[in-house]
């Protein structure tokens, strides 16, 4: 393994065959096979604030590194994910839209699909006290990359502080709703004060990947255990360095 995994998931439940938005779904029962395997291949699931001490060098590398993440907050999560992960001991980062909290995931409505409740602040809290890491998704779930400089800003300053406030505990890491982001986006979030940053390009995590645009792995709804496997190990892209400005 080069070097750490971090893999992508969203819901997590029992779900009909879909023909859109497969890598937004897990079926519950393919991801306890999925932390089963984790767990009898001897991988180490860490949280992100270990992996980022591994890919700074402040940590030993370990040889088979795994960071689960889960975008959107969805209550599912809590219902399907959780007691599996309290199950084998694995922490995982929950990154939830601030401004959404408690209320649903009525962007996917204009695709077709079911609208399911996002997770409250009083689960984050409860989340967030049993050792799940709570990360920011933005405020609203947009496109960052398609929005003004200062929309950027507000979107991803503003989640922080709502996040904090309802949690009572710091949020470091941030997550670019649907992948997007550019230079303004992930100078906007080094701004912020975060400490990294998670994208949907797919390749390890490496020491020289810039922390705020660390690639993920999607896990889809059609994967097998091989297919998860099969990503992991070999599905890979090029990633291009990073280019944020330096400041004097």
């Amino acid at each position: 393994m080069k070097g750490i995994q971090i893999l992508m998931y969203h819901q997590v439940g029992d779900f009909p065959e879909m023909a859109s938005h497969r890598a937004t779904y897990c079926d519950h029962r393919r991801f306890a096979t999925q932390m089963a395997w984790l767990k009898l291949g001897g991988y180490q699931v860490l949280r992100m604030e270990e992996a980022l001490k591994c890919l700074r060098g402040d940590a030993p590398m370990p040889p088979r590194g795994v960071v689960l993440t889960f975008d959107d907050a969805y209550e599912n999560f809590y219902e399907y994910a959780f007691p599996i992960l309290q199950k084998h001991g694995f922490p995982a980062t929950v990154y939830a839209i601030s401004s959404l909290l408690g209320q649903s995931a009525s962007w996917l409505a204009a695709d077709g699909h079911a609208t399911p409740p996002l997770m409250s602040a009083a689960r984050l809290r409860q989340l967030h006290s049993a050792g799940i890491e709570i990360g920011s998704h933005s405020a609203s779930h947009v496109r960052l990359a398609e929005q003004g400089t200062e929309h950027i800003r507000e979107e991803v300053t503003r989640s922080k502080k709502e996040l904090e406030d309802a949690l009572g505990a710091r949020v470091d890491h941030f997550c670019y709703p649907y992948g997007s982001h550019d230079i303004r986006a992930v100078e906007a979030v080094a701004e912020a004060g975060y400490q990294s940053g998670t994208t949907c390009e797919r390749a390890w995590a490496t020491p020289e990947d810039d922390p705020l645009t660390l690639p993920r792995k999607a896990v889809s709804w059609g994967d097998s255990l091989v297919g998860v496997w099969w990503k992991m190990h070999f599905k890979n892209i090029s990633k291009r360095p990073p280019v944020r400005r330096q400041t004097a």
